[in-house]
């Protein structure tokens, strides 16, 4: 399926995308794709001092890595380019000086100095100040020698008179007074074009028929309206999406910790999983319909008649419940290619062959159910790589373990046990618990519970079953640290336990 329906994602390139800005992008793509349209990215690069070069390539990988795809940007080029805003100065002044000669708009020379003056009386006086239009009554002879003379000057619109109305697809029918609109700058005294003037130029040359954005750009619409009919041009539809909140119900910002993509990227978080739950950001599936949405659903199901009005809140918890999933969900084999950089980062792993890659899987696979996102993995593996009875022993948990039943006769029974020789585990251990249960007379919690603290100094954690091969099997590898086998843990742990007594 084809059709005309054109959007556009236009972020500045100033540093990583914050997820704002990816939740408005993927807003875009989802309905673009719905409906077999383009998708188009912008780059609005007219911010000299933070705009970077380099700044469009991370948000060009940001994109990428969540899967989206587009069919024209600055990159890969199309039929309405160039798609970088410092590309476009010279049309941006054509069009405004078309304007001026169509007597929609005109030069003006006032000084900011003076304007300044003007705004300032008008504060002390409570009253709200816009531009009186005092330049726009010039002689066309008086403009003409001020140029000539190279006078500083900018280039603003004539507001009309009456209501500015607009549809927007999430707020309904919008109407806004142009009295309260100050006739706007299209090109600054430098000739770089405003905001509202260069948006409306590219969203009309580039026939984007569908303006999908943040709810802060609301306020604008009114004068983008003013432009797009100075220019006789047709009006977007608009759907302006709603504002993202911290925990604390402020605007997010940095001070809620992973705000970008690239940190919940280095955090471990899957592509699809943060995908998925920006998507619900201000948006929900058709009653009945699971929040976890593979891609294609989530395409079928999305309509911008069904974001919301209301702010959306930044949930990080809910964002690992949807990330667990796909960690569930996901290949083996691709989530161990992820997870081994955060155990060679934390210097747990160095070389990776084969034999160390088998090994750090079973870690992975053990360990998995237990965490958020990757990251997390080097903590929650820490005890098989470093193993300190001393410091377990300081823990609350573990003391009451001790505590009850014969937990000390278990331990000299398993650690007794575990010193014959021709023992091999895993595959003597239920041979192994069997003795020790015997011995003691212990069952249940009262024998498993003091076996798992000696093994791992924790009263809780991944499957034993999963744990046994794991300390086995490392004891043998050539690792930064070594790992201790099963008998080794088990007596340091009696040891200290009796040390302690």
């Amino acid at each position: 399926m084809s059709s005309n329906i054109r959007v556009r994602f236009a972020p500045s390139p100033t540093g990583h995308l914050h997820v704002g800005n990816v939740r408005t992008a993927i807003f875009n793509w989802l309905f673009v794709r719905k409906a077999g349209g383009q998708f188009v990215i912008r780059i609005e690069d007219t911010d000299i001092v933070r705009s970077e070069e380099r700044f469009e390539g991370l948000i060009y990988e940001d994109l990428r890595w969540l899967g989206l795809q587009w069919e024209e940007a600055p990159d890969v080029g199309g039929p309405y380019s160039p798609y970088r805003q410092s590309d476009r100065l010279n049309l941006y002044r054509e069009k405004a000086l078309k304007l001026v000669g169509n007597q929609h708009a005109y030069h003006c020379f006032c000084s900011e100095a003076e304007l300044e003056r003007q705004a300032e009386k008008a504060k002390r006086a409570g009253v709200t100040w816009k531009y009186p239009g005092t330049c726009q009554t010039l002689a066309g002879e008086e403009v003409r020698q001020k140029l000539d003379r190279g006078d500083a000057s900018v280039i603003r619109l004539k507001v009309r008179q009456g209501p500015i109305r607009f549809r927007d697809l999430v707020h309904g029918d919008m109407e806004f007074s142009s009295d309260v609109i100050s006739e706007p700058i299209l090109i600054r005294s430098n000739g770089s074009p405003t905001y509202n003037y260069a948006v409306v130029v590219d969203d009309a040359l580039m026939q984007i028929t569908h303006v999908i954005r943040g709810d802060d750009h609301l306020s604008n619409t009114p004068k983008q309206v003013l432009i797009y009919e100075a220019f006789g041009w047709t009006l977007p539809l608009f759907a302006h999406l709603s504002t993202i909140l911290g925990s604390d119900h402020t605007r997010l910002s940095k001070r809620h910790g992973a705000t970008s993509v690239k940190n919940l990227q280095d955090m471990g978080m899957l592509p699809e999983a943060l995908l998925n739950y920006l998507a619900l950001l201000g948006w929900a599936p058709s009653e009945g319909q699971s929040e976890i949405l593979p891609l294609d659903a989530l395409i079928q199901s999305f309509e911008l008649e069904r974001v919301s009005k209301s702010a959306a809140v930044f949930d990080l918890n809910k964002l690992y419940w949807i990330n667990r999933h796909y960690l569930k969900e996901a290949d083996r084999s691709r989530v161990l290619n992820l997870a081994i950089p955060f155990l060679r980062q934390a210097g747990l792993l160095a070389e990776v062959n084969d034999a160390i890659r088998e090994w750090a899987g079973q870690i992975i696979e053990a360990v998995l159910p237990g965490v958020d996102h990757l990251s997390q993995i080097p903590d929650k593996a820490a005890f098989i790589f470093s193993f300190d009875p001393g410091q377990a022993l300081k823990a609350e948990a573990v003391r009451q373990v001790l505590s009850e039943g014969k937990a000390g006769e278990v331990l000299r029974a398993l650690n007794d046990e575990l010193a014959k020789p021709g023992q091999e585990i895993p595959r003597d251990w239920k041979e192994i618990i069997a003795a020790v249960k015997n011995r003691t007379g212990q069952k249940g919690k009262q024998l498993f519970h003091p076996i798992r603290v000696a093994l791992t100094g924790s009263d809780s954690g991944p499957e034993l079953d999963k744990l046994l091969p794991i300390f086995e099997r490392g004891s043998r590898l050539a690792l930064p640290r070594r790992i201790l086998c099963c008998q080794e843990r088990v007596a340091r742990f009696a040891a200290a336990v009796d040390a302690n007594s």
